[in-house]
């Protein structure tokens, strides 16, 4: 049904933890994901000119687009001028402008992806109006908010941020040797989030460790070239990297690591009984390799960790690229009290269950 001038179109797309395999994907290394219930929205009416106007209120700003100027990216990293130009791009035209605008209750550049959450609300309410009015899967958004926020400022994120968010519940992604989405079905009970409110720079973050370990990689091959992250095992780590410094040999160990705690996660979240305090420690057990050898958590995270834990959450972790925002524990018996413990240490506390994706809304 064509939508008419006194259409609202509303559509909302969860935050999101990482459960497992935190610095993982943009290695083509498999993650675990959940999608939270802190949402993002934006709220949209057309009008009857060619300009977009996006009111953002909890940033303070309003953002202008007119439709008859090209899309080109020449700001820094203006996703809604990105995400805007990656639909028209694949065909999509828009003859009508609409004024919108955009709310969350998802913590702001603080590792739950706000903006990945905002670039999916995005396309996919930028689909609906389009002179096509498109509806598109799941992966259809997660591929065109991955393209606006990552492709077209050739930033160093990978792609598990846009597929938490579009697909929601708890998934088992892969992205070797091509990308699969899996959706696990545990039954989980509360997390709680902790923002440290320490601001982090989440592209220099990733750059670094990025950087670091394709730099052993490469150096790796270029001895063993038959040598692959997905594969090596932990014992055979030594065996290549003989004459590396203690700092390259602990870095790729730990990611090793990382991917076998994620591996113990996957068998863990499918078992019909699921152990609250397996969880917590691996949890804990990624923490400590996210803390100790890829150095990005925070020492008031560490407090706030140490707080909650001490208030009877089972385990938790740093969320996100690290140095600064947020952590999670999971707490599914004392929620309350373990936000209580993290607010005492300084943080902002917010008690989450597992959420659904974006969805879309029209409103008469």
């Amino acid at each position: 049904m064509p939508i008419q001038n006194h259409t609202r179109v509303k559509v909302s797309t969860p935050g999101r933890v990482c459960l497992f395999g935190e610095h993982q994907d943009y290695l083509d290394l498999p993650v675990i994901s959940c999608a939270i219930s802190l949402r993002l929205s934006i709220e949209s009416q057309l009008r009857n000119d060619r300009v977009v106007i996006i009111h953002t209120p909890d940033t303070g700003g309003t953002i202008t687009i007119r439709l008859d100027e090209a899309t080109r990216n020449d700001a820094y990293r203006n996703f809604f001028r990105s995400g805007l130009k990656v639909m028209q791009d694949m065909g999509l035209t828009f003859s009508r402008g609409f004024e919108c605008t955009v709310h969350g209750t998802i913590p702001i550049s603080a590792g739950t992806s706000s903006s990945s959450a905002m670039l999916v609300s995005w396309v996919n309410l930028l689909a609906r109006l389009s002179d096509q009015q498109k509806v598109l899967e799941p992966e259809e958004l997660a591929i065109a908010a991955h393209a606006a926020e990552v492709v077209e400022f050739r930033a160093p994120g990978g792609k598990m941020d846009q597929y938490a968010t579009a697909f929601g519940g708890v998934l088992y992604q892969t992205f070797f040797p091509q990308d699969e989405v899996s959706r696990l079905h545990p039954v989980l009970g509360t997390f709680v989030l902790g923002d440290s409110l320490q601001p982090k720079d989440t592209k220099s973050v990733l750059s670094r460790v990025k950087n670091h370990v394709l730099e052993i990689v490469e150096r790796i091959r270029t001895v063993h070239p038959e040598f692959s992250l997905q594969t090596v095992r932990s014992e055979d780590v030594a065996m290549f990297t003989r004459g590396f410094g203690n700092d390259g040999v602990n870095l790729l160990r730990g990611t090793i690591r990382n991917r076998d705690i994620t591996q113990e996660g996957f068998d863990l979240l499918r078992t019909p009984n699921l152990d609250a305090s397996v969880l917590g420690s691996l949890l804990n057990q990624q923490q400590s390799i996210l803390r100790d050898i890829l150095c990005i958590s925070t020492e008031k995270i560490d407090r706030m960790l140490g707080a909650a834990l001490q208030a009877g959450a089972c385990g938790g972790k740093i969320n996100g690229s690290g140095g600064g925002g947020c952590m999670f524990v999971y707490a599914p018996n004392n929620a309350e009290n373990v936000a209580d413990a993290i607010q005492a240490a300084g943080g902002r506390a917010y008690v989450v269950r597992p959420d659904e994706g974006t969805r879309i809304e029209i409103e008469r």
